[in-house]
């Protein structure tokens, strides 16, 4: 039961910066990689919003007890 916490963890937290990573290309605040087809799209935001959500739920959910 451990090892599926810690697997919720570390998948809840890459989920999270992953999904912040989709907000801050989203709106154009971060333009790396230069060649990224999400750059200044909102709906990719809106996306990253929904991501990052899902992983501070995980994260969330394997931090209680």
């Amino acid at each position: 039961m451990q090892i599926v916490k810690m697997l919720l963890l570390v998948i809840g937290v890459l989920a999270m910066m992953m999904g912040l990573l989709w907000i801050g290309q989203g709106l154009n605040i971060i333009r790396w990689p230069a060649s990224s087809f999400m750059l200044g799209l909102p709906q990719w935001s809106w996306r990253g919003a929904l991501l990052a959500g899902v992983g501070a739920a995980m994260v969330w959910y394997s931090r209680r007890t």
